[in-house]
């Protein structure tokens, strides 16, 4: 069965924001399904899990890269040991529950048997940053044959290219880019929400979005302005509880955060419109007619008399002759008498 999402076909008409809720579930499904709910309620089209195995993913040497002051744990290994308490059997509960609660179901897969358990499971794939030069991985996800999301994190143009060349030639023809920066958290002045616009630049037949690392603001300009800026697609971690210890509560956003999110993209879609094309609306036709100027007599003009400047002025409303032709009515004969303050028209001279 092939999955497909109309939230992320539809998402260059209303950014596709996925709920990263990655292991902040802390192996409770209970905990899993109410993020799920949490994130449907406060306006995701996703939640999103992370699908590994300690030994699969990291060697037990391998150091922490994250802020060790919010998660102390000093291993790689140690932090994904953790969390890696779930099987392909709670996976499969976890999207039936998305399909129930009509969210889509992902997960990031680290491995070549999370590829294959998850692909019925879910309508495309994410890449992590961090696999964006495992050549194995994105050949094995491209092979699936489904849209991909590629986090871009702590890569050159290079890397990117060369990754997007692998997944094409390997079979995946609908790809994303994120902008993402790789540090936990990000520092506002870190986040670079610009090279948003040169990855459009460097590969302007894709897509791009932006997964976020900052700590939320309260209120969601960050995420609000990498929309603005282009991104198709939102990616922010997701908790129901900010001030849990350690892992990716810290840096992550809640409920609350994502209704401040949607409100502001569906009030910003309607304050930009639907064209770039500089015309008049239709609801400024009154002040059209009503707010420009005409052409006014100073004074009562006699039939007979020439028109010359000293002998009119403009005014508001736009009734009678516009001044766009002040050097025209100049020199002109009055053949209708015209009183004082009153907008010439073109019958009254020749």
């Amino acid at each position: 069965m092939k999955l497909t999402s109309q939230y992320f076909i539809n998402c260059k008409n209303y950014p596709y924001i996925i709920a990263e809720i990655g292991v902040n579930h802390e192996g409770s499904l209970e905990t899993a399904k109410k993020l799920i709910q949490e994130a449907k309620e406060g306006g995701a089209h996703a939640a999103k899990f992370q699908t590994y195995k300690a030994g699969k993913i990291a060697s037990k040497h391998s150091p922490a890269y994250w802020d060790t002051s919010k998660e102390p744990t000093s291993s790689q290994f140690k932090l994904f040991q953790k969390y890696d308490g779930f099987g392909e059997e709670e996976y499969k509960e976890l999207a039936a529950y998305c399909r129930l609660m009509e969210i889509d179901f992902l997960s990031t897969p680290f491995d070549a048997d999370a590829i294959d358990f998850l692909d019925p499971l879910m309508p495309l794939f994410k890449v992590a940053s961090a696999d964006i030069t495992n050549i194995p991985l994105l050949r094995h996800i491209a092979s699936k044959k489904k849209p991909v999301i590629l986090s871009t994190g702590a890569s050159t143009l290079a890397e990117i290219d060369m990754a997007v060349n692998e997944l094409t030639v390997s079979g995946c023809d609908d790809i994303t880019l994120l902008h993402c920066i790789l540090n936990y958290p990000t520092q506002n002045n870190n986040a670079y929400l610009d090279m948003l616009e040169g990855i459009k630049r460097a590969f302007p037949t894709l897509k791009v979005g932006y997964s976020d690392h900052t700590l939320p603001d309260d209120k969601m300009l960050i995420l609000t302005s990498a929309w603005l800026k282009g991104a198709a697609v939102i990616e922010k971690h997701f908790t129901n509880d900010k001030t849990l210890p350690g892992n990716d509560h810290y840096h992550a956003m809640d409920q609350s955060d994502l209704n401040i999110l949607n409100s502001n993209i569906k009030l910003l879609k309607d304050i930009l419109g639907t064209t770039q094309h500089k015309a008049p609306l239709d609801s400024e036709s009154g002040a059209r007619l009503h707010a420009r100027r005409s052409i006014v007599a100073v004074r009562d003009i006699a039939i007979g008399e020439v028109i010359t400047e000293d002998l009119i002025t403009y005014k508001r409303p736009a009734h009678g002759i516009s001044p766009l032709h002040w050097d025209e009515v100049i020199g002109k004969k009055v053949v209708s008498r015209i009183e004082e303050d009153t907008p010439l028209q073109w019958s009254f001279i020749k």
